[in-house]
């Protein structure tokens, strides 16, 4: 097949090009869609209209050419003299449709045989002078685009922190790129394609950088989604494409390339052979990229590397060894993680002697690393607000304060009564954070609002954990209701501020009865399938693997573990009822305590157990 032809397969709008060319050209030699008209003398017509004019329906004068129709829906075209008036009033006598039109000017006539022409040679100009502005996608949808880094920007390991383990596993790729003859001759084949999975902001992007700047190898980035169009085939295009510029680029280094695909999930989703059939673009894509992993060979030393934070989603064809031989999960980062990235994330940023990244760290359980480079900034921003020299540790805290739970809405007006409530009821968290030693420690307390929460109370854990015993969790949920205990003991009612409260609360006793198995009535099993993310090609039904009667039983569990801790959470309250309205009266004065003031001011040494 021709070049040209190809050309036309791959390009729709070489298609539409010429359909409108073959229109215009119709139109210009004036051949009607409905077939030719009639050429009739004049002395035919002049026939019919004297002797059948109920056959003629319609007839137009165009200057010196009759254009009609008969009844019978032929038309014809007459050619007439000029000043014909007895054929003129015989028409306007015997005819029941007769116009005249007005004659056309040269320019008219240039414009209507020449005008779409001009038009059409305009806008393949104009397409023509944007074309590379544009990066070529109006004449190219089955290219591919990819950012392209070539080693220059330095990314490499030293920048990635808080991943230690996915760093080792992909430093066999980097040794098999520097050296790819030191595995070759001992008859060893670097893995096709590695799988990065982890949560969002984790840093998977990242690490691919770092292996294209440790390699110093062509790396082509690209996202999953830049594969799905609406014309079908463009994405399988896109993907032979893109692996036909790994393969040049690859050569040219004399090293290898990496082709980096993010959010793969986008084009290699679980294909669905359901009513209707699943052949789709996006799966035609997904085809196309499993040709071109089977089709490479890795002693030219094109590997593929994509990313996803839904695994579960992927087709099984995508992850059978071959082509995906090997999945590095990318976790979110412990504390020692979290220091790392934090320092890695200040190295331009000018702190103050007094700052402690470990401190910072243990606040931060869950942060992600792009949330710990988002703090980091806010604690900059923060400080320049300030017209700070340095970066203080109080604007880490305030930072760690701002992401979780938003800006602090101190122009928020509120009326003194909830105020009062506010203060109440985060006085009863606060307290029991003190007096429950299986609970975190209190960090800080506020009533001033932030995000959509009228007040706050932190209790960051100290140091990461996994294990929670049921003890732990029964405290945490007493904590959770104190809020709830606080204003019954005191306003002798309860308000809607314990709503997230309840709900965080039956959340947990749930899981201890259906995940956990911490039931006494139930035992050491777990019940249903926990439900995941609903994706194509998937059930959306959950599994309910008990009966009515076990439901019924779950329920009371549950109401049980809350009610318990209900009770017990008041109980330490009205047995400390002097030092609540103490917390309670101070957190109306200055609206923010630190954890410190507060055990000093209520005389309570609580060890600082997580």
């Amino acid at each position: 097949m021709t070049k040209k032809n190809n050309i036309l397969k791959r390009s729709p709008l070489g298609w539409i090009v010429m359909i409108v060319l073959v229109f215009i050209i119709l139109n210009s030699i004036n051949i009607p869609i409905n077939g030719a008209p009639k050429d009739m003398t004049y002395g035919q017509f002049y026939t019919v209209l004297k002797n059948n004019p109920a056959s003629i329906k319609t007839v137009t004068k165009t200057e010196l050419v009759l254009h009609g129709e008969f009844t019978d829906k032929s038309t014809f075209t007459v050619n007439i003299p000029d000043n014909d008036t007895e054929l003129l009033n015989l028409m306007r006598q015997n005819l029941k449709s007769f116009d005249v039109k007005p004659p056309r000017t040269a320019w008219i006539n240039l414009l209507f045989n020449f005008g779409p022409i001009i038009l059409l040679l305009f806008f393949w100009w104009m397409m023509a002078a944007r074309g590379e502005q544009l990066g070529g996608k109006i004449m190219g949808f089955g290219k591919m685009t990819p950012k392209i880094h070539t080693g220059t920007e330095k990314v490499n390991f030293n920048d990635v922190a808080g991943v230690d383990e996915a760093k080792e596993e992909l430093k066999e790729v980097i040794e098999f790129l520097k050296d790819p003859k030191r595995f070759q001759k001992l008859g060893g084949k670097i893995p096709k394609g590695v799988l990065l999975v982890g949560p969002p902001g984790c840093g998977k992007t990242l690490i691919a950088k770092a292996v294209a700047g440790e390699a110093v190898v062509p790396f082509f980035s690209i996202s999953g989604s830049d594969f799905v169009e609406m014309f079908v085939g463009v994405g399988a295009s896109r993907v032979r494409d893109l692996f036909d510029q790994g393969r040049k680029a690859g050569k040219l280094s004399g090293k290898g390339a990496i082709i980096f695909i993010d959010e793969i999930d986008a084009v290699g989703r679980l294909r669905f052979s359901g009513i209707g059939g699943g052949h789709d673009e996006r799966e035609q894509t997904l085809n196309a990229l499993l040709v071109e992993m089977d089709g490479f060979d890795t002693q030219q030393g094109l590997i593929l590397i994509a990313a996803t934070n839904r695994p579960d989603t992927l087709d099984p064809a995508l992850l059978r060894p071959g082509r995906f031989d090997r999945t590095i999960i990318v976790n979110l980062p412990d504390i020692r993680g979290r220091e790392e990235i934090l320092r890695v994330h200040t190295r331009k940023i000018k702190l103050a002697p007094s700052v402690n990244l470990k401190s910072v760290a243990s606040q931060t359980p869950g942060f992600s690393g792009a949330d710990l480079a988002n703090l980091c900034n806010e604690a900059a921003l923060l400080a320049a607000r300030g017209n700070k020299e340095e970066v203080e540790e109080i604007d880490f805290d305030k930072s760690v304060e701002r992401v979780l739970m938003g800006p602090e809405k101190k122009g928020h007006i509120i009326s003194k009564k909830e105020k009062e409530i506010t203060a109440l009821h985060e006085s009863g968290h606060a307290l029991l954070s003190l007096l429950l030693p299986e609970v975190n420690p209190l960090k800080k307390v506020s009533i001033i609002p932030r995000g959509l929460a009228g007040g706050y109370t932190f209790t960051p854990p100290l140091e990461d954990r996994h294990y929670w015993t049921k003890k732990e969790l029964s405290a945490e949920i007493s904590m959770m209701l104190g809020g709830r205990a606080s204003e019954e003991i005191n306003l002798k009612e309860v308000t809607t501020g314990a709503q997230n409260d309840l709900e965080l609360a039956t959340g947990m006793a749930r899981r201890m009865v259906t995940q956990f198995g911490m039931s006494d009535k139930l035992g050491n099993i777990t019940l249903g399938r926990r439900e995941g993310l609903v994706f194509l090609g998937r059930d959306i039904s959950e599994e309910r693997n008990y009966s009515d009667s076990t439901a019924q039983l779950i329920d009371e569990e549950v109401r049980k573990i809350v009610d318990d801790a209900y009770v017990k959470a008041k109980k330490i309250l009205e047995e400390n009822i002097d030092k609540l309205k103490i917390l309670s009266n101070a957190l109306l004065e200055k609206e923010v305590l630190d954890g410190e003031v507060v055990k000093a001011m209520l005389g309570i040494e609580k060890k600082d157990v997580a």
